[in-house]
Formats: C-alpha cells, sequence, structure tokens
C-alpha cells in the first residue's frame, strides 16, 4: 500500500515538498569475472516527505532501510549503483550530483546522523571541535562564536556540563553523550532535511525524549525529517508517516496511526507484537515461536541455602578523577541481591553508573569500598589468581559483541576458545559440546565456519551468548546486551534468554536503558541515579507503585505508541478504536 503525503498549511502558505523518490533502485556488485554477482537490495521506492514533516521509515536489518538513508546523501557505498525515476532533495536533482557538490549540501541543506557514533567521530578530536568544523566549512561565524556555538549545541541536546564536555575526545564519553554529540554536529546550520539513522538508539529514556522534543521543535520551525529507527515507540512519537521495508521493497506506508494502530500488513502487525512492554511478561515476543532448547548434562551447583543469593554486593563505591583533576564519585554505596534463577534489572540514565556497578559485579573492576560476594565468599577485593577457578561462575554479553570478538577467527574457534580444557578434553567432545551450544542459541552448523563480520547482528549476539554459556555459569551480565538490534530479532534474544534461564537456571543481571525490555524480563529492578541506587523492588512495585521522583521522571519520558512521552493514555481519535498488537 502506497500513500502520498498531503500538503498541509503552514502560516498560510503550502508545505514545501523536501524529498521527491519515484521507484528508487539500488543494487551492489560483487566478485569478478565468474564470481561476479548483482545485489538488488532496494527495489522501487517511493517516498515523499514536505517541509515540517516526519517519514520514519521501519524494517529489520537488512530490509534496506539504512541503505535508502544513505543514497539519500549521496554515501550509498561502494560498488553501488543507484537508479530512479526521480530522486530530488530539498529543492536538489541529487542523482546527478558529484562529491564537490554533495560537500556545499551536507551539513547546510540536509544533515544527517548515523547510528554509530564511535565510528563517525573523529577519535583525535574533541567533540566541541568537530561540531566547530562544521560550521567552519560553511563558512558560519568566527573562532569564538563558533566555539560559544558548539557548547550551545551539545547543550540543546541534553548534554551535562557541555563547557567540560566539549573539550572531551569520543572515547571520553558514553555512547550515549557521543551520539548526542554526533547529533549537535548534524543540526549545527539547521539543515532544511535531516535524515536521522537510528539517533535514538544509545540514549536512555530522560535523554531519548529530549532528542525527541529537540526534533519535534525542528519540525514546527519547518525542518523535513526522514527517521530511520527500529523502535515503534518512538517512531509513533514523532512521525506523521510510516514506510515499513521488507526484502528491499516498502510493504506498507501511510499516516503514522494507520500504520501502527490498524497495520494492514502481516509484516508490520509481527513488527508491532514483538514490542517488550508490561503487557508481554511472561509470554514470547516472536512468532518464529520460542527456541528449542536441548536439556544439557551441566555441572554440579555450588550447594546453598534456598534463600541465599548467588550475587551480593555490599555498599558498593568507585570514584574517578578526570582530566580536570577533579575526582568523581560514579558508584555511591550500591547493594543489591541476585537469587539463582532470578533477573535483576538494572535502570538509568548514561553516568549513572549502572555499567560501572555492571564491572565490579564481574570484578573487573575494583571497587573503593564495599564488597561483591559470590556464593556467600569474596568475589572482589582478593587476588586474581584466588578468582581464576571461579571465573567461569559470572560470564557477561555486550552491546557489541563484534569489537569483543578476535575477527582472525571463525565462531566455532570462539567456542572452543570458551570451553574449559579440563571438562571437555578430548577434540571430539569439544567440538561436539561446540555444535551443543550453537544449537542451544539456535545458531546452525553451517554459522560455525563464518566469522563474525559474516554473520548477522542478531547471529553474532547469538554467538556471544553461547560464548558467555560454555563455561557453564551461574550468572551472566548482560550490558545493553540487545539495544542494537532491530524488534524482530530483539523479540528472538529475549525469548532464547528466557528459555535458557528457565532450562538452566540461570541467573540475569540485566543493564538497559530500555524500560520496555526491563519490564518484560526482570524480577526485581534497581533503578540508579548519579551513582546511587534511588528505588529497588518487584518490577511490578517499582514501574506500577514508583516511590522516587526520579523513577517517576523515567516512566513519564517513556515514549509509546500513540502517545507524547508524560502522556499515560492514548489519545483516542473518534470512532477509532485501537487494536491489539499497539503494546506500550
Amino acid at each position: 500500500m502506497t500513500a502520498t503525503l498531503e500538503h498541509t498549511a503552514i502560516t498560510g502558505t503550502l508545505r514545501q515538498e523536501l524529498l521527491k523518490v519515484r521507484n528508487l533502485n539500488v543494487s551492489f556488485s560483487t566478485g569478478r569475472g565468474r564470481d561476479a554477482r548483482l545485489t538488488h537490495v532496494v527495489k522501487d521506492v517511493d517516498l515523499r516527505l514536505a517541509a515540517g514533516e516526519c517519514l520514519a521509515i521501519v524494517g529489520e536489518s537488512g530490509s534496506g532501510k539504512s541503505v535508502t538513508a544513505r543514497t539519500l546523501v549521496g554515501l550509498p557505498g561502494a560498488n553501488a549503483s543507484v537508479q530512479a525515476e526521480r530522486l530530488e532533495l530539498a529543492g536538489h536533482r541529487i542523482g546527478t550530483l558529484g562529491e564537490r557538490q554533495w560537500r556545499r549540501l551536507r551539513g547546510k541543506d540536509i544533515g544527517f546522523v548515523l547510528q554509530d557514533a564511535l565510528v563517525s567521530l573523529d577519535p583525535l578530536r574533541p567533540v566541541g571541535k568537530e561540531i566547530e568544523e562544521a560550521l567552519r566549512l560553511h563558512g558560519w561565524g568566527t573562532t569564538r562564536s563558533r566555539a560559544a556555538r558548539a557548547v550551545e549545541l551539545l547543550a540543546s541536546v541534553g548534554v551535562p556540563q557541555p563547557e567540560l564536555r566539549a573539550g572531551q575526545r569520543p572515547d571520553e564519553l558514553s555512547g550515549g553523550l557521543r551520539q548526542r554529540a554526533l547529533i549537535a554536529s548534524a543540526i549545527a546550520l539547521d539543515p532544511k532535511i535531516l535524515i536521522a539513522d537510528e539517533p535514538t538508539t544509545a540514549l536512555d529514556v530522560t535523554v531519548q525524549a529530549q532528542i525527541l522534543e529537540l526534533l519535534g521543535r525542528m519540525k514546527e520551525r519547518g525542518t523535513g525529517i526522514v527517521l530511520i529507527s527500529h523502535d515503534l515507540s518512538v517512531v509513533a512519537t514523532l512521525a506523521d508517516h510510516v514506510a515499513v521495508m521488507q526484502g528491499g521493497a516498502i510493504v506498507e506506508q501511510g499516516p503514522a496511526r494507520q500504520v501502527l494502530y490498524h497495520p494492514q500488513h502481516d509484516y508490520t502487525r509481527a513488527l508491532l507484537d514483538a514490542i517488550p512492554s508490561e503487557h508481554t511478561k511472561g509470554t514470547p515476543l516472536s512468532k518464529d515461536g520460542r527456541a528449542r532448547i536441548t536439556a544439557t548434562s551441566r555441572r554440579p551447583r555450588t550447594t546453598r541455602p534456598a534463600d541465599a543469593p548467588v550475587l551480593r554486593a555490599e555498599g558498593l563505591v568507585k570514584s574517578y578523577q578526570g582530566h580536570d583533576g577533579v575526582v568523581r564519585t560514579v558508584v555511591d554505596g550500591v547493594s543489591f541481591e541476585l537469587r539463582a534463577g532470578e533477573t535483576l534489572g538494572i535502570v538509568g540514565e548514561s553516568g549513572s553508573g549502572k555499567s560501572t556497578t555492571a564491572k565490579m559485579a564481574l570484578a573487573m573492576l575494583e571497587p573503593d569500598a564495599g564488597r561483591v560476594l559470590l556464593d556467600g565468599a569474596a568475589w572482589t577485593g582478593i587476588s586474581t589468581a584466588a578468582r581464576r577457578s571461579r571465573r567461569r561462575s559470572v560470564t557477561v554479553v555486550y552491546q557489541d559483541p563484534l569489537s569483543s570478538f578476535d575477527p582472525r577467527w571463525n565462531a566455532e574457534r570462539i567456542l572452543l576458545d570458551a570451553l574449559a580444557r579440563q571438562d571437555y578434553p578430548g577434540e571430539a567432545e569439544r567440538a561436539a559440546q561446540v555444535r551443543e551450544l550453537a544449537g542451544q542459541v539456535g545458531l546452525q552448523v553451517e554459522h560455525l565456519a563464518k566469522h563474525p563480520l559474516q554473520l548477522s547482528g542478531g547471529q553474532r549476539q547469538r554467538l556471544a551468548i553461547a560464548r558467555a554459556l560454555a563455561p557453564e555459569p551461574e550468572v551472566i551480565v548482560l550490558d545493553e546486551a540487545v539495544s542494537a538490534l532491530d524488534v524482530s530479532v530483539q523479540a528472538q534474544v529475549l525469548d532464547l534468554l528466557t528459555d535458557l534461564q528457565q532450562e538452566l537456571g540461570l541467573s540475569y543481571l540485566f543493564i538497559s536503558h530500555d524500560l520496555g525490555v526491563i519490564h518484560h524480563m526482570s524480577d526485581r529492578v534497581l533503578v540508579m541515579k548519579d551513582g546511587r541506587a534511588v528505588e529497588q523492588g518487584s518490577a511490578e512495585d517499582v514501574f506500577n507503585h514508583p516511590r522516587h521522583p526520579y523513577t517517576r521522571e523515567l516512566l513519564a519520558s517513556l515514549p509509546q505508541l500513540g502517545l507524547a512521552p508524560g502522556q499515560r493514555n492514548p489519545p483516542a481519535a473518534a470512532g477509532t478504536p485501537t487494536t491489539e498488537g499497539a503494546h506500550s
């Protein structure tokens, strides 16, 4: 289904059409000679966007949405072939532009926000200088005014202490702060159209709400926004129109409320049903069915009293001295317990101390004060040698497994390396265990021969989970382990983690900025702010009866389908009931 955007009035005039795309096709050539192959990744795409409106393009990884976005800014990639009957952006026929012409347009008329801020920002340059450079290239202001404007822009996207942060390099900032700096650079010259590829993926809900409010103000000023996102709640907050892509083609397109609340295509309905929330707790998210977990022979568990915690943190404190010489406490007196077979969710803003707390729970970082106990015995404050025999009891899955894999190793070698040799001394026995681990997480035998770069994002995360399972741990720390996945793959991974927990009795320390994911997965929740645990309790109590003002602020900032941040009930269209599958 294809819908054409209507022209509506802004201050008595018709909205200018900023984007006109008809029959866009993008293909990539690979190989040479007899091995040459042409892969068609964007197929007959039609898009239109007017000033002051937001068009959201949604779909799974590999659906073609990011290639479409990159094509619109003249960066389709190497060996790309682009064809279109019509391709106009911000009044320019972009299909015929050369690179010099593109450089004049990008930043000034067309802003572009990439998802991976660590790669997109210059690692050797302070982020303030990066923003100033975007201004300088287009002849904006003086050296002093550009520096002031950079600080102003960082503040506008919710960066705390913007004067300090402007002088820091990307590696000194959290993922959320890097993403905000990238957005600040993209909007520095107030472009006519902003193309944003997953601009809020790395952000916690309060900062996400600030970015959505900022983008909303840009819309009001007449900026057209093309939003690429797998977060349908974010899409619902900002988008006027939604295009759903699958396999390179648009399978459904229309007004946001129509697509999100009255989807016509089965694929759109499946995306909506995969959103984790309070309503999905205890039920599978993936319509492909739950992963089949094969029972395995595991080592006997450490014997402990039934009510004794597997992991216990007592008064954890951690401080760091910054480049400015100031000592800052990032974790301040945090305590918690994690019991067998339980999931404890830890939530909080970027910089709240949740990842530092996780590192201390993993004994990768020694606390300045307090301690961590594993099965009732000291886990921190002891020597590496004393901890070595128990290291296998606590493993971790990170947000970006690719950076934690050796790129020279294939999946089989990665899993072989993770197996304890004393448990599987024979080569045949170890090979059989690798195949069993792969099967447990839904990987096929043919995946074992592939290197991480040859696997999809979902397959890499399954490999990371298999690696974490290899030592047969009691506790797995999941640090933003699903935040980079699109909604359908995220659903499959969350279902997998639930099945593994039920089958193997695992305990999860689950860190995420996604409150829907936390509510779906957690038995209990710990809320952190400025290094402190401000609230702790059952998931039901924390989400439905929050006691601390900060927890209430977090929940109020959570975007929901059909709602602006802070609204708690969907605005009903006259005679238009909401449908099942539109979750909060």
